[in-house]
This record gives structure tokens, sequence and C-alpha cells, in this order.
């Protein structure tokens, strides 16, 4: 069965990159290599700071949208609760 992930990323000056993908590792090379996103080119990722999974990658996408509307505080917010830290 497929899995895919929303994750968000912590760029090196401080910014929240948030993306979906079916394979975490993958993903975050490509973008620590400048080849993933627009973004990330311009804001070189430091650590990824949260993941979360789910069966299909509409659920995944879904996820994505709703966290890209968040104020940065609720975004931290998220963070915390899921690590317990930033």
């Amino acid at each position: 069965m497929a899995k895919f992930f929303t994750y968000i990323i912590l760029t090196v000056d401080n910014m929240l990159y948030c993306g979906y993908t079916d394979d975490i590792e993958k993903r975050f090379e490509k973008h620590k290599s400048g080849t993933a996103a627009k973004f990330t080119r311009a804001h070189k990722p430091l650590k990824i700071v949260y993941t979360k999974q789910f069966e299909t990658k509409s659920e995944a996408m879904k996820e994505e949208y709703r966290i890209k509307h968040l104020t940065r505080k609720q975004k931290e917010e998220l963070i915390f609760i899921n690590n317990g830290s930033l």
C-alpha cells in the first residue's frame, strides 16, 4: 500500500516550507541539492521538523493545503505539538 507524507522543512534563514511526497528522504535530498522547489533554492533547507503520513496522495495534498494557510505561529504550534520543539 502506498504511503504519502506531508512535511515541513526549516530553512537556514528560519523560514518554513511545506510540501508532500511519497519518499521523505529522497525529497529532502532534492531540496538540499536545489532541484526540488524554487523556494528551497533561495532558502537552503536545514532539517525536516514535521511529518505526517497518509494512505493517499489526495489526503497528503489536502493537509499540505491546510498547513500552507496557517499562520507562522500556528505552524510552530503544530510542529511543537508533534515534536516537542522547533
